[in-house]
């Protein structure tokens, strides 16, 4: 049996995005291949002692600490002989080792009182002594022995720790050169699909914190040849590229001259270095900010009236409907009448970030959003029938961007191409001024006044796209009190607090970190469905024996899971929402839609 997870996010062909070619479909191995399951630690990590005098810093360190020894062993020598000799002045006679002892208990200002001068000289002899011993002792070997010792010794530890390659029979796994939102998200998808990965890093104490918790890294400095040898990049199924430009493009001219061929992604933050990016030989270059401010304005009322579409696999497509300003307001799906009408599927509702699976009494909430499944002629067929329909005044803003930075600011263009009246609220002063001449206000989005002049009373749209998901949450919130049936839509940088902004009013939210890694993923599994709907998964499994000779509405899976089959994969023939009397056959592949806690709830049953 075969098992799929796709991103949260579809590859579509935004402006803001280019591509070279398109890598083939990787084959991997039944069982993944986990970097440290296969001898990487006791290959790659030496024995620490080992390791730390194998290093030449470590044994001068260590010569200068035994020198310094060797000067206290010295001066403790002097100071028991100068003891004899004052001692016999005064008529008293000790052993050398009682000589030893008084040295050791003075200098270490133990001082017991035992063993005493009687003379000024002796008793100066003790003080000088006893300074001696503070300064060598006291302050001198504990500052000597953690610069010369203790700390190389630890970072001796952490070298041990962190491997600098990977084993030399590796393939198929995916090179990450840079920590951020959209990788971190990456690495779900990737640990998911057992997928080998390694983070790599110039830096050893970055290195170690990665490995707490919980990474898996390769410590070597982006820019030479040697680590991209060392880490097997000319057989690996791809590299990820998501660090600044500058860095970005030194990075792929380093791994283009040991390898021509493997696929690079790397992330362009500046629209003009999309055509350095991609001469350094990038496979795929993406600006992620573009195709999320594209993204935020594709889904304001207004552009666009019908559904859209957000997924897809061969024939099927999957879309979206925001059920307000249409005639499916209030009704259940029975009532609605949508597939006997259309042929359109409703696989499920969201509301407020949550996917229920439709039924027939299913209600059509005005904040709800529809998510159907059909065929490109099915969906003409369905908007034709019920998209949205209301009026639109070119005086009157429909639409609020609060926010003009880069994200806002490609919202507004979008919503420019599709002639929707807008306003941007921008706190920049410097910013706000050389933004649409009219349409800007500038101010501080959280102050009332500010709002109202920006028409905050009278749009039908508001897309928050500040760079933090704090103001966001707190804007959201905010707006949501203000006009509890205006349309928020919002951006959220963390995948933890898309939740959260649900929970604060937000009706869509979209995720920069689920984005950016779902287009990723989407290079290493071409063929499988993604979603732009946050919190979507859709799954392929061939039927097995497990649902052969049942059909749809017997199999148990809706009652069982809450999955929805959306579509049936009968040799090469796919099945678009098929009825629930379509028998089930051993080699059929089933298509699901549901939410990951219903996936999981599949992957139970087996």
């Amino acid at each position: 049996m075969r098992f799929y997870l796709a991103s949260s996010f579809s590859f579509q062909p935004f402006n803001g995005t280019r591509k070279h070619s398109d890598p083939a479909p990787i084959q991997y191995p039944e069982r993944s291949v986990d970097l440290f399951d296969q001898g990487c630690i006791m290959k790659f990590v030496v024995p620490q002692l080992l390791y730390f005098f194998q290093d030449k810093t470590a044994r001068r360190n260590i010569l200068l600490l035994s020198k310094f020894l060797l000067f206290l062993l010295s001066v403790v020598c002097l100071y028991s002989i100068l003891f004899h000799i004052i001692m016999a002045e005064e008529g008293k006679d000790h052993s050398w080792f009682t000589g030893l002892y008084w040295t050791l208990t003075v200098m270490t200002t133990l001082g017991f009182g035992d063993i005493t001068f009687s003379s000024d000289l002796g008793r100066i002899f003790s003080i000088i002594v006893l300074l001696s011993g503070v300064l060598f002792l006291l302050i001198i070997l504990p500052f000597t022995f953690i610069q010369f010792f203790y700390a190389p010794w630890l970072q001796a530890q952490e070298k041990a720790r962190t491997p600098r390659a990977l084993p030399d029979d590796l393939s198929g796994h995916v090179l990450i050169t840079s920590v951020d939102p959209i990788t971190t998200r990456l690495i779900e998808y990737l640990n998911r699909r057992h997928i080998p990965y390694a983070i790599i890093t110039g830096d050893q104490h970055h290195a170690a914190g990665l490995l707490n918790e919980g990474y898996r890294v390769i410590v070597g400095d982006l820019d030479r040849q040697s680590t991209y040898r060392n880490t097997q990049v000319d057989k690996a199924a791809l590299v990820v590229v998501t660090n600044d430009d500058l860095l970005s493009t030194n990075i792929c001219f380093t791994i283009r001259q040991i390898s021509d061929d493997v696929p690079i992604v790397t992330n362009a933050e500046n629209k003009h270095s999309i055509d350095i990016l991609e001469y350094s030989g990038n496979v795929s270059v993406y600006e992620f900010m573009h195709m999320l401010g594209v993204s935020l304005a594709r889904r304001a009322f207004g552009v666009g009236q019908g559904s859209t579409v957000i997924g897809r696999f061969g024939d099927l497509l999957i879309s979206e409907l925001p059920v307000r300003f249409t005639g499916l307001e209030g009704k259940t799906l029975a009532q609605a009448s949508i597939r006997q009408a259309t042929g359109v599927t409703a696989i499920g509702i969201m509301e407020k970030g949550k996917f229920v699976a439709a039924t027939p009494n299913s209600p059509i909430n005005p904040q709800a959003i529809l998510i159907l499944a059909g065929t490109s002629g099915q969906l003409k067929a369905f908007d034709e029938q019920f998209a949205a329909s209301y009026e639109q005044s070119p005086q009157i803003p429909q639409v609020l961007i609060l926010g003009g930075g880069r994200v806002g600011q490609v919202a507004a263009a979008t919503l420019e191409e599709h002639n929707i009246n807008f306003r941007i609220v921008e706190k920049r002063t410097n910013l706000g001024k050389t933004l649409y001449q009219g349409k800007t206000i500038v101010g501080d989005a959280a102050d009332i006044e500010t709002l109202k002049s920006a028409g905050i009373e009278t749009v039908k749209s508001v897309i928050i796209t500040t760079h933090s998901d704090d103001m966001n949450i707190y804007l959201t919130f905010y707006c949501r009190q203000l006009r509890p049936d205006v349309q928020i839509i919002s951006r959220s940088i963390l995948e933890r607090n898309v939740a959260k902004l649900h929970m604060a009013g937000a009706d869509q939210v979209m995720s920069y970190a689920s984005l950016g890694a779902g287009t990723i993923f989407q290079l290493l599994q071409p063929n499988e469905i993604s979603l732009f709907t946050e919190g979507l998964v859709v799954l392929q499994r061939q039927a097995g024996s497990r649902y052969a000779g049942t059909t749809i509405l017997t199999c148990g899976i809706r009652e069982q899971t809450g999955l929805s089959v959306i579509a049936i994969r009968k040799d090469d023939h796919l099945e678009i929402s098929p009825k629930p009397q379509t028998p089930i056959a051993e080699m059929d592949e089933l298509i699901f839609i549901g939410t990951s806690d219903q996936e999981k709830l599949f992957e139970q049953m087996d």
